[in-house]
């Protein structure tokens, strides 16, 4: 994998080495995630999981991500260049895929917790990770080319999440319960090392590490496009992740899916999502980040929407598809959107109040699905809430409407002053 054509003539060698292992980290990393992006919450549910752990599963991890993603900036002083840097965050993180195959030597009554765990520990060197993997990205290949990275990085992740997702799929239906998720969790281990064994590889002039806190001329909080930035971040993940444990719990609860058909729903989702992908950076020439990640969410609404009336299985494969496609611009908006609203010499500081605000949104989003459930409101009435949230999520994240908002927060300050 090289850079594209257009960028390859003008690119050192050097880059394109670089952009080469960052799309094959991401590849091999993809090999991976289905075991515990897809079929996690499924062992959950089939090990007697309720809503409630369902929720903590993604919740606990966000809220541990939103701490230890305050540690980047220090673990990044420690040396030369964010390379070193990144080498025991990232190895620690990929040991959320092996954590998970431990489970069957616990009592049955605490492997729904120990799940829980294995997902909340590794959370802790993946916030460190996060924040020294953005600024090493923004290191490695010149900022012209990032939005060419991303779509293929996004390409490159669904393509392999999907042919992964399926085979572990037939795997997990065919060989007995509990080994074959114990087995599955192993071999997607083993695919983790291989991508971190590309991060290695990548390669940046080291150079005397500056106090980040140093660089920043003001607080991430005085700039009005961080603000911005913010408020995006924030309703977008908040009103996903309110819904996102509890698709699953609904799909095999009251559709009856099985990991087969997980497999089949993931496929749809990610087969949409690296297509999109690809037309991804004409979308942001011809919208801009703002309006394409508000068109996005409204299409996470219809998703969810489909979802909740759907009567049988097939129908939400559609929904997955919308999902998929809708979830993947969003992402790649947001960040695009932060990355051009952010001072390339202030990333770190800025990166760090990034990913606490996604991490905290990640961390109560699932809480408030999870408490709906909780007060006796059937699955697929909350399900049809969160499409309605995410809905309203487009809206806010419009650029007219971060400008109404924007100004009555200016009046709002200007009376309290008065």
């Amino acid at each position: 994998m090289h850079l594209p054509a257009r960028i390859r003539s003008t690119a050192p060698s050097e880059e394109s080495s670089n952009f080469h292992h960052l799309v094959m980290d991401i590849a091999w990393f993809g090999m991976a995630l289905p075991a515990t992006v897809r079929f996690l919450s499924v062992y959950a549910i089939r090990l007697g999981a309720s809503p409630t752990e369902l929720s903590w599963i993604v919740s606990l991890p966000a809220l541990v991500l939103l701490f230890s993603a305050g540690l980047g900036n220090r673990w990044m002083k420690r040396y030369t260049d964010p390379i070193r840097a990144i080498f025991w965050p990232s190895l620690g993180f990929r040991f959320i895929f092996l954590l998970p195959a431990l489970t069957p030597f616990l009592p049955r009554e605490w492997q729904p917790v120990w799940l829980i765990l294995a997902v909340t520990i590794p959370a802790l060197p993946q916030g460190v990770s996060s924040v020294v993997f953005l600024v090493m990205m923004r290191q490695a290949v010149h900022h012209e080319h990032l939005t060419a990275l991303l779509s293929r990085r996004m390409l490159a992740l669904n393509v392999t999440v999907a042919l992964s997702g399926l085979a572990f799929g037939f795997w997990l239906e065919q060989a007995p319960f509990p080994v074959n998720y114990q087995a599955m969790f192993l071999l997607a281990f083993a695919l983790a090392l291989v991508s971190q064994l590309h991060l290695t590889r990548i390669h940046i002039k080291p150079v005397p590490v500056i106090p980040l806190e140093a660089k920043v001329s003001s607080h991430p909080w005085h700039s009005l496009k961080f603000r911005h930035v913010a408020l995006i971040a924030a309703v977008t993940h908040l009103a996903f992740f309110a819904i996102f444990p509890l698709t699953p719990l609904h799909l095999v609860k009251n559709l009856g899916a099985s990991e087969g058909f997980m497999a089949l729903f993931a496929l749809a989702e990610l087969a949409a999502g690296a297509l999109i992908s690809t037309s991804a950076p004409r979308m942001v020439q011809r919208f801009g980040n703002r309006r394409m990640v508000a068109i996005s969410m409204a299409g996470t609404g219809l998703a969810a929407l489909i979802v909740s009336l759907a009567s049988s299985l097939p129908i939400t494969l559609v929904a997955g598809a919308i999902s998929g496609a809708s979830w993947t611009l969003v992402g790649m908006g947001i960040f695009g959107f932060f990355t051009e609203s952010t001072p390339a010499e202030e990333m770190g500081p800025y990166t760090v109040c990034y990913h606490q605000i996604i991490f905290a949104m990640m961390f109560v989003g699932p809480l408030v699905g999870s408490l709906l459930v909780n007060t006796g409101v059937h699955l697929s009435v909350v399900i049809l809430i969160g499409a309605a949230a995410r809905f309203v999520a487009g809206v806010a994240s419009d650029y007219r409407t971060l400008e109404r908002v924007e100004r009555l927060s200016h009046y709002a300050l200007s009376w309290v002053h008065r």
